[in-house]
C-alpha cells in the first residue's frame, strides 16, 4: 500500500507532491500563488506573458518585461524554499529576453509552449535550469529531441503533455477539438513515453512525462500516474484559491459557469483556446471588432490591424475584475469548481484522493491474482 506518492523526478529536482503548477497569465499565477504551491512541495509556475503591459510605462517593453519577470522571481524566492518556474510562451515577441532573464535569475524550470521552443537552449545554457516543452503530440516530442540533440547536445528534462482540455492556448485544430475523446490524453501521453524511453535506451537520459489538460480529481492524477505519468500540470483549480491574484469575480464566474460555458475562441496569437463565455467571448464570436491601440507588438503572429481584438488587453481587463470586457482562461473542467480553499488543502484533497485511487487499484489487483491462483 502506497503511503504518499511518488516523486517527480526531474533532474536535480524532486517535486512531491508530483504536480506542478500550470502557468496561467496575465498576472494569474503570479510570485504569491507560485509561492503558495511550492510550499505545499509542488513545482511553483510564475507566467511571464503579460507582466511588461504595465510595468514597461517609462521603459521600452523588453525592458520593462525583464524587470517585471525578475521581480516576481525574486518575490517568490522570498516567500518559499520550494521548487519555482517560469513559463514562457514562444509565441511572445521577447521569447529571447524572458528566457535569458529567467536563466539569469536561475529558477529551477522553464515551461515553454505555444510554439515550439527549438531554440530554447541556446537561450539557457545552464544546465541545472531544467528546460521542458510543452507539446500535444508525440510527434511534437521526437522533433523537438532532434532538433536539440543535433544542434545544441541536449535533450528535454521532461515533457508537458497537454491535452484538449486545457484552458489556455491549445495545440489543436477544431476538428481535433471536436473529436476529442476520454483516453486522448492517456494515448497521446503513451506516444511521449515511448519518445522518452527510446532516447532513455540511447543516452541514458530519464525524460519524466507530465500531463496537463482536463486533470481536476485525484482520480485523474492516479489514473494518469497508473498508465506511466510521472506528474501531472494542474492550473484551473488554482484560480480558486485564497491565494490566487485573480479577482473576487473571476473566481465567482468560475463557480458560477456550467458546462456549455466552456467557450472556444481564435485568439490573435495565431491558436485556438478555451476561455469561459461572457459577453466579451459573445461579442468576438458574433464577429465584432474590439478596438484597441497596440503599444508593444507582443506577439510574433499578431497583426494588429486586422485583428479583432488584444488578448493581452483582455485579459488585463479580467484580472482588474472588468470580465465584461476580458477573457478568463480556464479548462474545459472549470464548470465542477464549486468552493474556494486554501491551496493547501486543495493539494492535500488532490493528494488523498490520489493515494486512494492507487491503493484501491491495487487491491483490486491482489484480489484478482488470488482468485487467478485458487482457480
Amino acid at each position: 500500500m502506497l503511503e504518499s506518492l511518488p516523486d517527480l523526478v526531474i533532474g536535480s529536482l524532486r517535486i512531491n507532491p508530483p504536480f506542478i503548477l500550470g502557468g496561467m497569465g496575465v498576472k494569474i499565477t503570479d510570485n504569491i500563488l507560485a509561492a503558495a504551491v511550492a510550499n505545499t512541495g509542488m513545482g511553483g509556475t510564475i507566467a511571464s506573458v503579460g507582466l511588461g503591459h504595465r510595468a514597461a510605462k517609462g521603459k521600452n517593453y523588453v525592458e520593462g518585461s525583464n524587470k517585471a519577470l525578475s521581480d516576481e522571481i525574486k518575490m517568490a524566492r522570498l516567500k518559499t524554499d520550494g521548487v519555482i518556474g517560469v513559463n514562457i510562451m514562444v509565441a511572445l515577441t521577447n521569447y529571447e529576453e524572458l528566457c535569458r532573464t529567467a536563466a539569469f535569475e536561475k529558477v529551477d524550470y522553464i515551461i515553454s509552449g505555444a510554439g515550439l521552443p527549438f531554440h530554447l537552449p541556446e537561450y539557457v545554457t545552464d544546465e541545472s535550469i531544467m528546460l521542458i516543452p510543452i507539446v500535444s503530440s508525440g510527434r511534437a516530442a521526437q522533433l523537438i529531441c532532434s532538433k536539440w540533440q543535433s544542434k545544441y547536445n541536449r535533450l528535454p528534462d521532461a515533457f508537458v503533455v497537454e491535452g484538449v482540455e486545457a484552458g489556455g492556448h491549445l495545440g489543436y485544430n477544431r476538428a481535433e477539438i471536436s473529436n476529442w475523446n476520454g483516453g486522448s490524453l492517456e494515448n497521446i501521453c503513451l506516444d511521449v513515453i515511448q519518445i522518452s524511453k527510446k532516447y532513455e535506451e540511447e543516452t541514458g537520459k530519464h525524460i519524466p512525462v507530465i500531463a496537463a489538460g482536463g486533470i481536476f480529481t485525484g482520480q485523474d492524477i492516479g489514473e494518469m500516474l497508473e498508465i506511466g505519468v510521472e506528474g501531472v500540470q494542474m492550473a484551473t483549480r488554482f484560480i480558486t484559491t485564497d491565494e490566487c491574484s485573480a479577482p473576487d469575480n473571476f473566481k465567482q464566474a468560475i463557480i458560477d459557469s456550467k458546462k456549455e460555458d466552456m467557450s472556444i475562441i481564435l485568439s490573435p496569437v495565431g491558436m485556438l483556446g478555451r476561455a469561459i463565455n461572457n459577453d466579451f467571448i459573445k461579442r468576438v464570436n458574433a464577429g465584432q471588432t474590439i478596438p484597441f491601440k497596440c503599444p508593444f507588438q507582443c506577439l510574433r503572429s499578431c497583426k494588429p490591424k486586422e485583428v479583432p481584438f488584444c488578448i493581452a488587453e483582455a485579459m488585463l481587463n479580467a484580472f482588474d475584475g472588468d470580465i465584461d470586457n476580458g477573457i478568463m482562461m480556464a479548462g474545459y473542467n472549470a464548470y465542477k469548481v464549486h468552493e474556494i480553499l486554501p491551496v493547501a488543502e486543495l493539494v492535500n484533497q488532490l493528494e488523498i484522493e490520489a493515494l486512494e485511487y492507487l491503493n484501491r487499484i491495487e487491491i483490486d489487483l491482489l484480489l484478482s491474482c488470488e482468485l487467478e491462483t485458487v482457480f
